[in-house]
C-alpha cells in the first residue's frame, strides 16, 4: 500500500479523534486540514517514526497545540462557570492519552511514544484519566437501539458511568414517544432501527424541538464520515469496546452544558 492510501485510510479515525478532542465537528476538521497541509508542506514530517499512523497522530497533536487554528473558547459554549469547572476536573494530557487508548485502540508503548513519555508514564496519564472524568459529569440518557442484548450492554456502561437510563426505544416511534416523556441530557442511537427506519432521521426529527448530544452506534463509520450535514459528531464502531463507548460519552457530556458534577 503506498503512503497515500495509507495516510488516506486513517483519516476517519483521525477525524474522530480530533472532534473528540477539540468537541466540534467543525473545529476537528479546520485541526485535520492544518496537519496534512503541513504534511504535504514537509513530507519528512512523516518519516520521524516507522508507523504511519503514529507520526500523523503527533503531527496532529502538534498542530492542535500550536493554537494556529483559532477555535471557540469552551467557556464561550459552556458558560463561564460550567467550563471552569470542567476544564479544572479533567487534565489536558491525561485525556488526550485516554482518546489514543479508549477511541484509538493505541497500546501504551504507542501513546507514549505519540506523547513523548515512557511507556509507564502513559499508563498513569490514563489512570488519571479514567479517576477525573468518571467524576465529573453524570446525566440522563436515552437509548435508541432495537437489539435487546446490546441495548442491555449499553444500559450497564450507562449506569456504571454514574447516568441513569430514562427510556430504551426500538422504533423511530418509541424514540419520539420517549422524547416526549423525557429530556434526556444525553441519546445513544443505533442507525439501524427494528422497524427498518433509520435512527439519524429519528434523532434529526427530535433534534428539531430539542437540543441534546447524540453518540450514534453504526458498524459502517465511514460511511458517516462524509464532510456534509447532518453528519454525526460522535460515532462509535460496532462491535464496541466498553472504554471506547466510555470515551465518547465523556468527550460528548463535556462540552455541553446540560451535564452536571456528580452528586454523593
Amino acid at each position: 500500500m503506498s503512503v497515500s492510501k495509507e495516510l488516506y485510510a486513517h483519516l476517519p479515525y483521525l477525524r474522530r479523534f480530533a472532534r473528540a478532542l477539540v468537541g466540534t465537528r467543525e473545529g476537528g476538521d479546520a485541526h485535520v486540514l492544518a496537519t496534512l497541509e503541513a504534511i504535504v508542506a514537509n513530507p519528512s514530517r512523516l518519516e520521524l517514526n516507522d508507523d504511519l499512523r503514529i507520526a500523523l497522530y503527533k503531527q496532529f497533536l502538534m498542530t492542535w497545540a500550536s493554537g494556529a487554528i483559532a477555535q471557540s473558547d469552551p467557556a464561550a459554549a459552556l458558560g463561564e462557570d460550567d467550563a471552569r469547572r470542567r476544564l479544572d476536573g479533567i487534565s489536558l494530557k491525561p485525556r488526550v492519552a485516554f482518546l489514543l487508548h479508549a477511541l484509538e485502540g493505541f497500546d501504551l508503548e504507542q501513546i507514549g511514544d505519540t506523547l513523548g513519555v515512557s511507556e509507564a508514564a502513559a499508563g498513569d496519564l490514563i489512570n488519571v484519566a479514567n479517576a477525573e472524568i468518571a467524576d465529573q459529569i453524570a446525566t440522563e440518557v436515552l437509548i435508541i437501539e432495537d437489539e435487546p442484548l446490546i441495548a442491555h450492554d449499553l444500559r450497564g456502561i450507562v449506569e456504571e458511568l454514574g447516568h441513569s437510563v430514562v427510556g430504551m426505544a426500538r422504533t423511530h416511534r418509541e424514540a419520539i414517544t420517549a422524547m416526549e416523556q423525557a429530556r434526556p441530557g444525553l441519546i445513544l442511537a443505533d442507525i439501524q432501527l427494528a422497524d427498518g427506519s433509520s435512527g439519524l432521521e429519528a434523532v434529526n426529527e427530535i433534534l428539531e424541538a430539542f437540543s441534546t448530544p447524540v453518540i450514534f452506534v453504526t458498524a459502517y463509520p465511514e460511511r458517516f464520515l462524509t464532510g456534509a450535514p447532518p453528519e454525526p459528531a460522535f460515532l462509535v464502531t460496532k462491535p464496541f469496546s466498553v472504554d471506547s463507548l466510555k470515551a465518547v460519552i465523556s468527550q460528548a457530556l463535556f462540552f455541553d452544558r446540560k451535564s452536571h458534577r456528580r452528586t454523593a
